[in-house]
């Protein structure tokens, strides 16, 4: 989010706005003490939780298309109609069946794309023309069932971070807390809690160890009531594994 902060502020340094928006989110969280009201974090049926700035919106709220399925407080940050984010949606035809699914707790990036299933093109034979489509005697290059490219549904877990347009391909998993850079094109699965980039994207590095990913793959934060969570808030934005309860 901060990038896109960044490119409607150019006079200005990250710090500064970086501060400004802080102080917005602690005026609030005292004027909601103040009315006396339990704050357990942003109501998640609300598409735009932070009031006078619609470029951040809750997609859950705003995506019609049964095939994408959005986690509770999964956002998409874009000044230009953040809640369309179904445009970013490639080639996703009914007729296919294929889902793209999205976790909760993701942070998505303006510009971040996804390509489904119906990009795809027959390779088998010579040509990769769709002939079949322009009908008028082409019909006879309808390609039978299973000769096109399949790769199944595009799952996103929870707790991911997709940078600045990010492209997505057809059936890629990608696991929880891992982190997407920007413009990165990921061909293939990545691994939970671990950072990926480049054309194609190759894994940078991974965030944890193997034991405190297990344990935090056990754990399922972003499963919790919005109770529990805000309670464990600090612990979970830590790296401090021993901080977080057992249960």
């Amino acid at each position: 989010m901060w990038d896109e902060l960044v490119i409607y502020s150019k006079q200005a340094r990250i710090e500064p706005v970086r501060k400004g928006l802080t102080a917005w989110c602690t005026l609030e969280r005292t004027q909601s003490a103040l009315n006396g009201e339990n704050m357990y974090g942003p109501d998640p049926a609300n598409p735009h939780p932070m009031e006078g700035f619609p470029q951040v919106c809750f997609i859950k709220n705003t995506v019609k298309n049964p095939n994408i399925i959005i986690g509770d407080f999964t956002y998409y940050d874009d000044p230009e109609d953040s809640e369309n984010f179904e445009r970013n949606v490639l080639y996703h035809f009914p007729f296919i069946g294929d889902k793209l699914i999205i976790g909760k707790f993701c942070a998505i990036a303006r510009g971040v794309q996804f390509i489904m299933n119906g990009a795809n093109h027959n390779m088998a034979g010579f040509s990769t023309f769709p002939f079949y489509i322009f009908g008028n005697g082409w019909e006879t290059g309808q390609p039978q069932s299973g000769d096109l490219p399949y790769k199944g549904d595009t799952v996103i877990g929870n707790d991911v971070w997709m940078g600045y347009q990010a492209l997505i391909m057809p059936g890629v998993k990608i696991g929880n807390g891992a982190i997407i850079s920007s413009r990165s094109v990921v061909t293939s699965d990545v691994p939970a809690y671990s950072i990926v980039g480049g054309n194609p994207a190759r894994v940078i590095r991974q965030r944890f160890t193997d034991e405190t990913i297990s344990t935090l793959e056990k754990l399922a934060w972003w499963d919790w009531p919005v109770e529990k969570i805000t309670q464990n808030l600090p612990a979970i934005i830590s790296a401090d594994l021993e901080a977080l309860p057992d249960e």
